[in-house]
């Protein structure tokens, strides 16, 4: 008897080890306790012979929760998508939907005119449009032949 109390001891830390192990994955698995506080919305910027525009997704929140500021020449677009407020406990089984904060800065080129910068919000899109200054337009210029 006294070696099967000797062998159930050798054992009793491997056990435990493994309840623990056990209990972490489920705690990874279990969804409802996974929340992101942060996220990084899609970005498409391009151009034209006026303006540089940016375009943010930002689905579910309104144009409140976005915030567009310029510093130094950086743009700087930030926000908050708050998670839903629940009344009642849910069992979820996948939760892809993205919460929390996030901020994106751009540097702008030397030619973007800064004081004139416009932004609008329209079905989860901002929208900003940075106007060129005048000397970066391009510009015709007719050159009379002799």
């Amino acid at each position: 008897m006294l070696l099967d109390i000797r062998r159930e001891d050798f054992f009793r830390p491997f056990r435990e080890l493994q309840r623990e192990i056990d209990r972490l994955f489920d705690d990874f698995f279990r969804t409802e306790r996974r929340e992101r506080t942060s996220f990084l919305p899609d970005v498409d910027i391009y151009e034209d012979e006026d303006k540089i525009y940016i375009e943010v997704e930002v689905p579910g929140m309104s144009k409140e929760d976005v915030k567009v500021k310029i510093e130094d020449n950086v743009l700087t677009i930030s926000g908050e998508k708050k998670h839903e407020k629940e009344t009642k406990k849910r069992n979820y089984h996948v939760v892809e939907r993205s919460y929390g904060t996030f901020q994106r800065s751009f540097a702008l080129p030397d030619y973007a005119d800064t004081e004139k910068i416009k932004a609008s919000y329209d079905k989860g899109v901002l929208k900003v449009e940075i106007p060129k200054k005048e000397s970066a337009k391009p510009r015709v210029i007719d050159v009379k032949v002799e």
